[in-house]
C-alpha cells in the first residue's frame, strides 16, 4: 500500500454502515439482494433503520428445470411474489420494481431514469448495489445496475446535474443527500458488517425464492455453501463470524481519489 493510499485512508474514513438512517439497496433480479446482503439488510431491520428494495429487471429468464412449465408471464409474477415474501421475511415491505426486461433487452437509459425517481422518492443516506468493476462480473444487468449507482449515487447531491436524469417536469427534491453507496459482490470490501444471528436468515430468505433456490437442490446447496464459506472469511477480517463485506464509498471518495479505491 502506498503512502498516499494510507493517508487518504486515515484522513477520509468510511462511516459505519449502521450509521445511516435510510438504505436502499438495488437488485438487479430478484434474488441478488439477499444473495449480496441479505443479513444485512435483517440487521438493519432488527436496528430499526428505515429499508427500501428496489428490484430492476423481471428475472424472466431465471428459468430451470422446475420452471419449464410456466410460461414467461407467469414466471415473471412468480418471481415478484417471491421477492416480496423473501423481503418481508427480512422484515422489508416497500419493495419497488422496474419491471426492465431480464437480460439486457432495456435502454440504459431507461434503468437510470427508474432509479432516479425512486432516490428522488426515498432520498436514501445509503445506496446498495453490485460492484460493477469485478474483473470477473460478466453480467450485463449486473453491471448495468452497478454503474447506474455510481453515476447517480455521485451526481443526486448535485441538483441541476440529477434533474436531467429524471422525467421532464419532475422536480428534484431538495432533500436527497446521499452519503455513500456501498457495492456488494465485491472482491475488495473495504468495510465489514457482523452479523451473527442473521445468517440463518438471509438463507431462509433466499429459499423463499424457490423457483430459482429450491431447498435441498444441488445447486441450491451449493450457493448456500459459498456464502458461509464468504461469511466466515469476512467473520475472519472482523474477528467476528458470520459478517458480509461491501466496497464503500462515502461522498469524498467518490471522485477523484484513486487511492481510496480500497
Amino acid at each position: 500500500m502506498g503512502l498516499t493510499r494510507v493517508i487518504v485512508n486515515l484522513a477520509i474514513k468510511n462511516e459505519k454502515i449502521e450509521s445511516f438512517n435510510t438504505y436502499l439497496f438495488v437488485g438487479p433480479h430478484p434474488d441478488d439482494i439477499e444473495i449480496g446482503a441479505g443479513a444485512t439488510v435483517s440487521k438493519l431491520v432488527k436496528l430499526k433503520k428505515k429499508v427500501i428494495f428496489l428490484i430492476c429487471t423481471d428475472g424472466r429468464f431465471g428459468r430451470d428445470n422446475l420452471t419449464e412449465e410456466l410460461s414467461t408471464e407467469q414466471l415473471i409474477e412468480r418471481r415478484k411474489e417471491e421477492s416480496i415474501k423473501s423481503a418481508s421475511y427480512l422484515g422489508v415491505t416497500d419493495v419497488r420494481f422496474l419491471s426492465l426486461c431480464d437480460g439486457n433487452n432495456y435502454k440504459y437509459e431507461d434503468l437510470l431514469e427508474g432509479i432516479a425517481l425512486t432516490i428522488n422518492d426515498v432520498k436514501p443516506d445509503i445506496i446498495f448495489a453490485p460492484d460493477p468493476d469485478v474483473s470477473s462480473e460478466c453480467h450485463a444487468d449486473h453491471l448495468n445496475v452497478g454503474k447506474a449507482i455510481k453515476e447517480l449515487g455521485n451526481f443526486a447531491n448535485y441538483k441541476d446535474i440529477f434533474a436531467h436524469y429524471l422525467p421532464n417536469n419532475t422536480l428534484v427534491n431538495n432533500d436527497i443527500d446521499v452519503k455513500a453507496i456501498a457495492l456488494f459482490m465485491t472482491n475488495k470490501p473495504n468495510k465489514f458488517v457482523r452479523t451473527y444471528g442473521h445468517f440463518k436468515r438471509q438463507i431462509n430468505a433466499l429459499y423463499l425464492h424457490s423457483s430459482q433456490y429450491p431447498k435441498g437442490n444441488k445447486a441450491t446447496n451449493s450457493v448456500v455453501l459459498y456464502l458461509k464459506v464468504r461469511a466466515i472469511e469476512y467473520g475472519f477480517r472482523t474477528f467476528s463470524i458470520p459478517s458480509e463485506g461491501f466496497r464503500m464509498m462515502n461522498r469524498t471518495r467518490m471522485h477523484c481519489l484513486p487511492e481510496a479505491s480500497k
